[in-house]
């Protein structure tokens, strides 16, 4: 039934209950600075990049992320498996966050919810976009449409006095958002070997203030990076040049916020990682355990791009990955493809689901993977913890196992049934019965 109902009227119905929604709870973002973070990737990520700057330089921060929500000091994990939940638990929440006297919110915003005007009547004074690429287009139907609602959140900002907008030089067509009419405007990139970046000039902003934070000298490690912006050396413990790009981000912010250099780099040198993003888990076999969402091609090209550089001699790389159901099936043998270019041994298994047949999923992403021959190096198995069992099976000390697709969620969605599952837990479950 769902399905017969036009997604155009489902929107007015949202938009409706956005708007009974923020008159019921008096329009809170207009006591409060609410940073908006959209994009395909990253956007966890950089979230709590952002907070933890915040926090550094003393302010009060309230969060809302696909992992987690935290007014002040009090935490809690999101167990809803929504980025950006309804109408009226955003209005819930923006009110509880003014009512802690928080100083900020960082909001992080799906492609979804503003284009369903879920987030209608959320003042944003700061919109950040991490990067678009490849996802929702079972949705969305075209990229260039996927762009537009990621635009939205842009033209929300342009509308202020000193509205902020804060761009990834490195993603595609940056040139689209960099074009908001917001009075501040930042443009964020890596310079690093074979990276392509766009730098704008500065004459096509006349009306705006624009800087662009560009990270030099980066080196790269296994468990953190080091960068330089200017004549400041930072250190960030979560590993990846994506995730330098995440930090830019974050760093934009609190220049945005007035918040000074060496506040920011204290910041960002104390944050040692994000629950399911190249997440380690540690064990007492010598093996490399990481747990990541990568949910996208361009996310996992990139998180095995990375993995890739650390495998040395006669290191494996095992992967167990699948893809989520009724979501864009075109990405999925994309997917596939990718983990046989990068892993000596891949496990398709069941991944969230929803109403699709489970076996067409694991064999569509199957499809994908080249050169590898099933039951010698490629296999695939329905069940996920008999999937992360082979894997830990195959392992010898120093391989690297890669688990991906659900990070730090804790249920999987089968049909109607929301299922108890965390990788994490799953993987050291594993372990102790071995």
């Amino acid at each position: 039934m769902k399905k017969l109902i036009p997604q155009w009227i489902k929107n007015i119905y949202h938009l409706a209950m956005a708007v009974l929604a923020n008159l019921i709870y008096g329009f809170p973002s207009r006591k409060i600075k609410v940073i908006g973070v959209t994009g395909t990737n990253g956007k966890t990520t950089t979230v709590q990049i952002i907070a933890k700057i915040l926090e550094e330089a003393g302010k009060k921060v309230a969060v809302a992320s696909t992992i987690n929500f935290k007014l002040g000091k009090k935490e809690w994990v999101n167990k809803t498996k929504f980025t950006t939940l309804s109408p009226f638990s955003v209005q819930k929440f923006i009110r509880q966050a003014v009512e802690e006297k928080c100083d900020y919110l960082v909001l992080e915003t799906s492609s979804h919810s503003l284009d369903q005007h879920r987030v209608w009547g959320v003042d944003y004074k700061t919109a950040v976009i991490t990067n678009v690429t490849r996802e929702h287009l079972d949705y969305h139907q075209t990229m260039e449409k996927y762009r537009q609602s990621k635009m939205k959140l842009f033209e929300i900002v342009s509308k202020y006095e000193n509205g902020t907008a804060i761009v990834n030089l490195g993603m595609e067509r940056p040139e689209e958002f960099l074009g908001c009419k917001a009075k501040n405007i930042f443009g964020y990139s890596l310079k690093f070997p074979n990276y392509k970046i766009q730098i704008p000039n500065k004459s096509q902003f006349p009306n705006s203030n624009f800087q662009i934070i560009a990270a030099e000298n980066i080196e790269l490690g296994i468990d953190h990076s080091k960068f330089r912006i200017k004549n400041l050396e930072f250190i960030l413990h979560i590993p990846g040049e994506f995730n330098i790009e995440n930090a830019l981000a974050g760093i934009a912010v609190g220049i945005s916020e007035g918040i000074d250099m060496e506040t920011i780099r204290t910041a960002v040198r104390r944050i040692t990682g994000v629950s399911g993003r190249l997440e380690n888990v540690p064990n007492g076999k010598g093996l490399n355990i990481i747990v990541d969402y990568a949910v996208t091609p361009d996310s996992l090209e990139k998180l095995y791009a990375y993995i890739s550089r650390l495998k040395k001699n006669d290191m494996k790389i095992i992967s167990v990955f699948g893809s989520c159901g009724e979501r864009d099936r075109g990405k999925r043998p994309i997917m596939g493809e990718i983990v046989s270019r990068y892993a000596d041994y891949a496990i398709v298994t069941n991944e969230d689901p929803y109403n699709e047949d489970p076996w067409q999923i694991i064999n569509e992403v199957a499809s994908g993977i080249k050169n590898k021959t099933e039951g010698e190096s490629f296999w695939k198995i329905f069940d996920r913890k008999e999937a992360i069992e082979k894997a830990l099976a195959l392992a010898k000390t120093g391989d690297i196992v890669v688990v991906t697709g659900k990070g730090a969620e804790e249920i999987m969605q089968v049909g109607k049934q929301k299922i108890p599952w965390n990788d994490k837990k799953v993987i050291l479950q594993v372990l102790q019965e071995i």
